[in-house]
């Protein structure tokens, strides 16, 4: 009996000491890593008239380079209307131009007749006045007479100046405010035309970045509506990391400093660097819920990995925490 008491005392203290270890071990705060995710800001990119898609130049999952084309929406119709605007463009200005230039040759030579006429008529008249005023004074003409070959002597002459009056004005342009107008009209069309070339040139959107191409919404032969996404492009400046950290140790994070994470799948410990920390916190999100974590104020941390190369959106991380400065 005495020897199994030595015995008994030694394995109640291993016993005591485990509780205690197991005890602090499940009361301790610190977590071991910091939970969080990978969220994408995506780019979606959309054709500004409805059409079919005419082609696709990319495939889901696959990398596109900046600047190059994605996708190209039937073409025919805007392609119609520039063709029409720019007609409409041609017409104002050679109207424009129009009114500035006086009439055209066969137009003045038209004038030069009607002259040449009004001139021979005058001639006759005042050939046939000057024939009868010397009768009408030896009275063998009535003086009524002399007053008829008088006033058709002044018709005649009001006809040559009417006609001269006539292709004067012919030779000058228009108006000032018809020009004006003219002009306006043209400046109309031009930015119709420029509207409708802009609308071609939207037509096949080009990459704004290189980019994964995250989703295609519209395959080819598809009605896409105007302003409707036809894919979803993910950069990899727009990949970051969301993790959460204790209230107490959040002093640590600061914007510029670096942390590292790890996920499934991904070979060894990675780096990003910290590009944002909430001032504001929040409860703990229930993802993140455990019985050591449970009922504590957090405060979320985005920071951009240095290679997001197979990072997806919605990829769950591991953020090893930072220790505080000794």
């Amino acid at each position: 009996m005495k020897r199994i008491r030595p015995v008994v005392g030694i394995v109640g203290v291993l016993a005591v000491a485990v509780l205690l270890v197991w005890g602090l071990f499940l009361r301790s705060d610190e977590p071991r890593t910091l939970s969080g995710y990978v969220e994408g800001d995506l780019i979606y990119l959309a054709a500004p008239v409805s059409g079919a898609v005419e082609a696709l130049y990319v495939r889901e999952g696959e990398r596109v380079a900046a600047g190059a084309a994605t996708f190209l929406i039937d073409p025919r119709v805007p392609q119609a209307q520039a063709e029409s605007a720019a007609a409409a463009l041609a017409a104002a200005e050679a109207h424009a131009e129009d009114l500035r230039k006086g009439q055209r040759a066969q137009e003045q030579a038209v004038y030069d007749a009607q002259l040449a006429a009004a001139e021979a008529k005058l001639r006759e008249a005042e050939a046939s006045y000057n024939r009868i005023a010397p009768l009408v004074a030896r009275g063998i003409y009535a003086p009524a007479r002399l007053d008829q070959e008088r006033a058709a002597r002044d018709t005649a002459r009001a006809q040559v100046e009417t006609v001269r009056r006539q292709r004067a004005v012919g030779a000058l342009s228009a108006r000032a405010d018809a020009i004006r107008a003219a002009d306006q009209q043209a400046a109309q069309a031009r930015g119709g035309l420029s509207g409708a070339e802009a609308v071609l040139q939207t037509l096949s959107p080009p990459a704004p970045t290189g980019a994964r191409v995250q989703q295609i919404f519209f395959r080819q032969g598809e009605w896409a509506q105007a302003n409707q996404p036809v894919l979803a492009l993910l950069p990899d400046t727009r990949i970051k990391l969301r993790f959460f950290v204790p209230e107490r140790s959040a002093n640590l994070y600061r914007p510029g400093g670096t942390v590292q994470f790890g996920c499934d799948g991904c070979p060894g410990l990675r780096t990003a660097r910290i590009s944002w920390v909430s001032a504001t916190a929040e409860f703990t999100p229930p993802v993140l819920y455990s019985r050591g974590s449970r009922d504590r104020l957090v405060f979320m941390v985005e920071a951009t990995p240095e290679d997001p190369t197979s990072l997806n959106p919605g990829l769950p991380v591991d953020v090893v925490p930072l220790e505080p400065v000794p």
